[in-house]
């Protein structure tokens, strides 16, 4: 090997090592934003819960996963039987509505207890939750056209169809039975419930992490850390929330190393349960773990 030769290798290699010591300081400065700091989400959320001890902020967003095969659960249906279910009329059999306008109020009223805004007009609910007034509605399935007319609903009812972006041309009973029948794996099957206002959330925002406090669960719209070299311009807002005495138990498991899928199961008092998964660091994980160390369940081993 000639002399330039040795010096042409010896510049790749020092480009090399020198490319891999950059990525490894920039994942270390990644993990080093994370790890024990989420004081700028404490200083954002701590004045929405006043006289409550804020014990975490998730840096992460909570959802609901696509499939969870546990606890009691809507049996699997032949194919023939899927393809009917894709009538309302064959949902409500499949998830034992019997009267869907009373299960529409049902539904309602775990939501109404959380977020504290369906009393308002429809308007004004659509604004207080972030929403544009005139929200887009969902455009009815291929086999069922959408109605001419807006379906006539109460105003507490429009609250509630702008609060969740639902169409203004089907009937609610129709749209939330959908809700429950495609989520069916990931909670308890029945949105009436406190499992049930909370999947309608998850399924509405994104972007949302949890936060803990010494008294209650809340779900928070919150956007993601802006980088450093930028204001921090979040404004968050409580979406949901429970008092901690609601909660029976909190069955979490461990991920793998590094940012992991971080599932944990949620059970109410109220029997109803949720699956949920936060794509979260290890630390993140942590101090979730400690700001529930009070409420019962399986934690994962160290």
């Amino acid at each position: 090997m000639t002399s330039g030769e040795r010096g042409r290798l010896g510049r790749f290699t020092d480009a090399m090592l020198g490319g891999a010591r950059a990525a490894r300081d920039k994942a270390r400065e990644l993990r080093e934003e994370f790890r024990g700091s989420d004081e700028p989400e404490r200083a954002l959320v701590a004045p929405l819960v006043p006289e409550q001890e804020l014990r975490y902020v998730g840096l992460a967003p909570v959802r609901a996963p696509e499939t969870h095969r546990a606890g009691s659960q809507l049996a699997d249906r032949m194919s023939s039987e899927m393809a009917e279910a894709l009538d309302p009329r064959a949902l409500f059999g499949l998830l034992n509505i019997v009267n869907p306008l009373v299960w529409v109020d049902a539904v309602m009223t775990p939501v109404r207890l959380a977020a504290g805004v369906l009393l308002l007009p429809g308007k004004a609910a659509a604004v207080a939750a972030g929403l544009p007034e005139e929200a887009t509605p969902e455009p009815g399935p291929p086999h069922q056209p959408a109605q001419r007319e807006p379906v006539p609903l109460t105003e507490e009812q429009e609250a509630f169809r702008a609060l969740f972006r639902l169409s203004r041309y089907r009937p609610l009973a129709d749209q939330l039975a959908e809700i429950a029948y495609r989520r069916r794996y990931v909670f308890s099957g029945d949105l009436a419930t406190l499992a049930g206002s909370l999947l309608l959330f998850l399924e509405r925002y994104t972007g949302t992490p949890l936060a803990v406090t010494d008294t209650h669960l809340h779900l928070l719209r919150m956007g993601p850390r802006p980088d450093p070299d930028r204001p921090d311009r979040r404004q968050p807002r409580v979406l949901w929330s429970v008092p901690r005495s609601r909660v029976a138990r909190v069955d979490s498991e461990r991920g793998v190393a590094g940012l992991v899928q971080f599932p944990s199961t949620i059970f109410f008092d109220d029997g109803s349960w949720i699956r949920i998964v936060n794509p979260a660091p290890r630390d993140d994980q942590s101090r979730f773990l400690t700001a529930i160390l009070e409420i019962p369940g399986q934690r994962p081993t160290p």
